[in-house]
């Protein structure tokens, strides 16, 4: 028998009237847990007036693994990407936070007249 997901049609529910032992991926995660390979199993359903309807997605709990842990290479690896994204690659220097994708470098190069502090 295939999985509700694999047919193209799933439960669909209104939003917070969600079956018990259902969760989406974030209260999987508060839960210290993760999909773990299963499918989706439901929706949650919430009707807009100007846009398009909000959807979220519910996975079993019962079927849900334990989140891996962080290994020292994982957690060593999560800095270095981290200090890329402080680096700026006009000056070289770390701003101290993440440069924003926009500008593509520190406040400080994008404009050097100072107009950034107004």
């Amino acid at each position: 028998m295939a999985s509700p997901a694999a047919s193209g049609e799933l439960p669909r529910f209104l939003w917070k009237c969600g079956p018990d032992g259902m969760a989406t991926l974030r209260q999987l995660r508060a839960l210290g847990l993760r999909p773990g390979g299963q499918g989706v199993q439901a929706e949650l359903y919430r009707p807009r007036r100007r846009r398009g309807p909000l959807l979220a997605y519910l996975y079993r709990v019962d079927l849900a693994k334990p989140v891996r842990p962080m290994t020292p290479a994982k957690r060593a690896a999560l800095e270095r990407a981290n200090a890329a994204r402080r680096l700026c690659p006009e000056c070289g220097r770390d701003a101290g936070y993440v440069i924003p994708t926009s500008l593509g470098m520190c406040p400080t190069c994008a404009f050097p007249d100072g107009a950034h502090a107004a």
